[in-house]
């Protein structure tokens, strides 16, 4: 049987649960909570607390996907299982790592691909950039089937805009420039499945839709969607947002998304934000 171990067993990796459950594998999660870990065993998955003793798990999993992220003291999962999976990743059938486009830094709207250098302009990309380069360490070493998948801003059932426009606390936020790429959840999962079946080792791939766009056009369109008024346009400088809303907006670039139509054979099931949204409003509404 394949066994997927999954580190952060977050939003995405949830999408691509029923994929894997649905080819008779055991999905095993990781949470620090044991409140999700109920919610994901309800959902099939056999929970793991993380901080425990996985050396189980690690041992018997064929396949591994990393979602957590890092911090100032670097990568989680390193950090608690490194030398565990120092011992066990070179035998495993395939090894995900999601990081984030965030890694390119700002492009001033130009294109970008996975060979662009990595400048990140963040401090959530700089630390991404060395997590990266952590596990790319890790798998020299090991000879470990390493992928990276590069996302770009992620949504899809319960992340979409409609409840702060139902709410009428949506702004167009509009900074001249200013461009976003996006990828629904299900195309995430569906990349990594496709990867899965078949891996390269050591292959980078952009994870995002065809169509990247202005925020405030993606706001627009579910107003419109929604059949409610435009919500107001305030520009970027006199918008009240968090610092760390407000750092998204330090970076702008579309990112290149033929590597995985290409070499995986991905046909993006919502190629653009617009698709994405209508599909998100179907399901809220029952169809």
């Amino acid at each position: 049987m394949s066994v997927m171990l999954s580190f952060g067993h977050g939003y995405c990796a949830r999408a691509l649960t029923p994929v894997l459950l649905a080819r008779s594998w055991e999905v095993i999660g990781t949470t620090r909570s044991e409140e999700k870990a109920k919610a994901l065993e309800d959902e099939g998955v056999t929970p793991a607390i993380f901080g425990t003793d996985l050396s189980a798990a690690i041992a018997r999993a064929t396949h591994v996907l990393i979602s957590a992220g890092p911090g100032e003291d670097g990568d989680p999962v390193l950090n608690a299982y490194g030398e565990m999976l120092e011992r066990h990743l070179g035998a495993k059938d395939w090894v995900g790592y999601l990081s984030t486009t965030g890694v390119y830094g700002d492009h001033e709207g130009r294109w970008v691909d996975e060979d662009t250098p990595l400048t990140p302009s963040t401090q959530r990309g700089r630390l991404r950039v060395k997590a990266e380069a952590a596990w790319r360490d890790l798998a020299a070493r090991t000879s470990a089937p390493l992928h990276i998948f590069r996302l770009a801003g992620i949504y899809g059932p319960g992340r979409g805009p409609f409840a702060k426009v139902r709410a009428g606390t949506a702004r167009r936020i509009v900074k001249p420039g200013q461009v976003f790429s996006r990828i629904h959840v299900d195309d995430i999962a569906q990349v990594l499945a496709a990867s899965i079946d078949r891996p390269d080792r050591g292959r980078i791939y952009n994870l995002c839709d065809d169509d990247p766009a202005p925020p405030q056009d993606v706001i627009a369109h579910a107003a419109k969607l929604l059949g409610l008024p435009l919500p107001p346009q305030v520009t970027f400088d006199e918008a009240e947002m968090s610092p760390m809303a407000r750092s998204f907006y330090a970076e702008s670039k579309r990112v290149r998304n033929d590597r995985i139509k290409q070499e995986l054979g991905v046909r993006l099931r919502y190629p653009d934000y617009r698709t994405g949204l209508s599909d998100l409003l179907r399901r809220e509404r029952g169809g």
